[in-house]
């Protein structure tokens, strides 16, 4: 079953296409992540899902029936997707309960539930302007809710939030998804909550979708070097099996094993403690590479040999 159909979906801004020809699907219930660097037309693709930003060629379908642009009805947007924004805004000067119940339409009983799943029934009595940005975002996102969408955009949602009220926003998104039974599609740069959040992942770059795939397949099998860097740190080696091609590696597929078993051999110039591993910096006799471990004992300067581990993770080789 087919939730949200995109086809052939385009758009040009000064000339220049901002989005090329994309096509996709999606499921009821199916998490889709959307990543690229900025400027490749994440929050344009996002916005003409939404009915907010007329596409120049190309349809999309929400359960079956064309989402309209704005060019073809008086108030833009779609009754059944909400997009929360990420420069929501939120009036200032009343009860958080007044502003909510200005647009409910829903019964008490399922409000609450919304209320307690975006962590904000305790805000309720709270004055608008007395609120921190996290606790603004999903009021504002509770009051998207209660239009009872389909579909919920989410546009960069753990931007500019500190750590607690970003550990907050990604419990309440994925209850969303869990107790509320609504689909999701989020725009966001942040690797660590896209991999850990979706089920499938789009990488944009200038406009086009370059890859769609799992996210275990997009980090550890990139179609090339952007995607690879939009995930995380990677080194670019040559494949061993002599074939031309390179091959990219993260840093904690190398194994420091024994001067036996070790293919590569490098000497440590740099450690980095990262809370829960070290990065270390390697050079080795085709140029420098990082290595992630856990062993405390090696340090700068210390000589070791390394092999990949490929048991779980094949090597991906790029043109």
């Amino acid at each position: 079953m087919t939730l949200l159909e995109v086809k052939g979906i385009s758009k040009k801004q000064n000339g220049q296409w901002i989005v090329k020809d994309i096509s996709f699907t999606q499921e009821p219930l199916q998490k889709i992540a959307i990543a690229g660097a900025t400027g490749s037309g994440k929050t344009s693709l996002l916005k003409m899902i939404a009915g907010l930003l007329q596409p120049d060629e190309g349809e999309i379908r929400l359960d079956d029936r064309k989402v309209i642009g704005p060019n073809d009805q008086l108030i833009p947007g779609h009754k059944k997707i909400a997009y929360l924004s990420q420069y929501f805004e939120l009036r200032n000067n009343y009860r958080v309960n007044e502003l909510l119940e200005m647009n409910n339409k829903i019964d008490e009983a399922i409000a609450e539930k919304i209320y307690s799943v975006c962590r904000i029934s305790h805000l309720l009595q709270r004055k608008t302007d007395a609120l921190s940005g996290g606790e603004r975002q999903r009021i504002v996102l509770a009051g998207l809710l209660t239009t009872s969408p389909e579909l919920l955009l989410l546009d960069e949602p753990f931007s500019n939030l500190d750590m607690m009220h970003k550990q907050v926003i990604k419990s309440v998104i994925e209850d969303i998804g869990t107790q509320l039974s609504i689909t999701c599609i989020m725009v966001s740069h942040d690797a660590a909550d896209i991999l850990s959040w979706a089920d499938r992942i789009l990488v944009m770059k200038d406009g086009q979708i370059i890859q769609d795939a799992s996210p275990k397949a997009v980090y550890h099998q990139p179609v090339n070097e952007y995607a690879a860097g939009l995930f995380g740190a990677y080194n670019l080696m040559n494949d061993l099996s002599g074939n031309g091609k390179q091959v990219i590696l993260r840093p904690e597929q190398f194994l420091i094993t024994s001067e036996n078993n070790g293919f590569i051999i490098g000497e440590v110039k740099k450690k980095t403690f990262l809370g829960n591993h070290y990065m270390l910096v390697v050079a080795t006799g085709t140029g420098l590479i990082q290595v992630s471990i856990n062993d405390d004992t090696i340090k700068a300067g210390d000589k070791i040999h390394l092999n990949i581990n490929t048991e779980n993770e094949p090597l991906n080789g790029i043109d």
